[in-house]
């Protein structure tokens, strides 16, 4: 008989076995960190300096220290770091990007559906906040080569002065995402579009409405649909 479970690999009490609370609260602790899976993020390569107990972290490609050879696996700290090996089908939040991850059984990725061979759909949000001066800004936020984009909706974070208000768009098409959009404090804007597909990198745009910019921040979260072959 095997000493583990099959799936999450949890300890199993042999018969006439002493102590058995200890194999018990171990498959407890186990089944604690793998059930409602969540980490706090996938970035890290070496583990946080002060970890709380329950802490969970997904183990990026490259990792070191007491991390070593547990790339994409959970990392759970519980008087020490213990790690999970996941599974195809298993699923995790990531708390610092609001993110789902599916495992697929060779990697962690945010597919909405995919191939055998690999395709694959993802919806996508990214967001920047930028500070506003001059006419116009072609900010970080890119809408990339060969997605089809939804739209791009935004919030006045810091009163918009010196223009009346501001457009959302592209170079091309400078207000595709709204036009005339309020300068006061709150306001809001959701720019949903098409939806388009876009063929070469294309910076979403802010420009001001008759006057330059002299001060106001503006917050810009892009939705997309990206593919894979």
């Amino acid at each position: 008989m095997s000493e583990t479970t099959p799936l999450l690999a949890l300890p199993l009490i042999a018969a006439a076995q002493a102590q058995k609370h200890v194999t018990h609260n171990e498959a407890l602790v186990l089944l604690d960190a793998a059930t409602q899976l969540a980490v706090l993020d996938r970035g890290r390569t070496t583990p946080p300096g002060a970890p709380a107990a329950g802490d969970r972290h997904l183990v990026a490609a490259g990792a070191g220290g007491e991390w070593a050879g547990h790339d994409s696996e959970i990392a759970l700290y519980d008087a020490g770091w213990r790690f999970l090996a996941p599974r195809a089908g298993w699923r995790a939040y990531v708390a610092a990007e609001r993110l789902t991850l599916v495992h697929t059984g060779t990697e962690w990725s945010d597919l909405l559906a995919g191939t055998p061979s690999g395709g694959m759909v993802t919806l996508r949000a990214s967001e920047i906040e930028v500070d506003l001066a001059g006419s116009s800004i072609s900010t970080a936020l890119v809408i990339p080569n060969r997605t089809i984009c939804l739209g791009v909706a935004s919030r006045t974070l810091v009163a918009v002065t010196g223009a009346g208000a501001y457009d959302v768009g592209t170079a091309a098409e400078t207000s595709k995402f709204g036009g005339s959009l309020g300068a006061a404090a709150g306001s809001t804007n959701i720019g949903v579009i098409g939806p388009q597909a876009f063929y070469a990198d294309t910076p979403v745009r802010v420009s001001a409405v008759g006057s330059a910019f002299t001060g106001g921040r503006v917050r810009l979260v892009l939705t997309t649909l990206a593919f894979a072959i």
